[in-house]
């Protein structure tokens, strides 16, 4: 199962590299980032890689880049110097708006094949086993 999981999602991630980035000019890992700011603007890279699961090295790479495209903003916390807040800029806001006109409708086209019942279960199953990952990350497992 975590392979046939891994298998989809790398599948999925490809595909999206290529469209999103002749489409829009951005990448897949740019684009969840990116959707993640507009869910939770301000956030510190911190959030970011634990909730994509990312390492910091990568994220901050890709912050980098999306602050010089003027994608988003970066700024000094002034409480505690160390910390970051992030948002996307309006630039950034108008290109997220574009682009996840595009992921819904590869989304629609990709469970398409299931009922309505079956989306619902499935996504509910994927969000249960989301939250079960601790049962095989956390460092007591391993």
């Amino acid at each position: 199962m975590p392979a046939f999981i891994t298998f989809i999602a790398n599948k999925l991630s490809n595909s999206a590299t290529a469209f999103y980035q002749k489409q829009f000019g951005v990448n897949v890992t740019e684009w969840r980032i990116m959707s993640l700011l507009a869910i939770e603007p301000g956030i510190p890279a911190s959030r970011i890689c634990h909730v994509i699961g990312f390492d910091k090295g990568p994220v901050s790479r890709t912050l980098a880049g999306l602050e010089k495209r003027g994608l988003v903003s970066i700024r000094t916390d002034p409480e505690d110097g160390r910390t970051h807040s992030i948002a996307l800029t309006a630039r950034g806001r108008a290109t997220h708006d574009k682009v996840i006109v595009a992921a819904f409708e590869r989304e629609r086209r990709l469970l398409s094949c299931l009922s309505k019942d079956e989306r619902e279960v499935l996504i509910d199953l994927l969000r249960r086993l989301h939250e079960n990952l601790g049962a095989v990350t956390d460092s007591s497992y391993t």
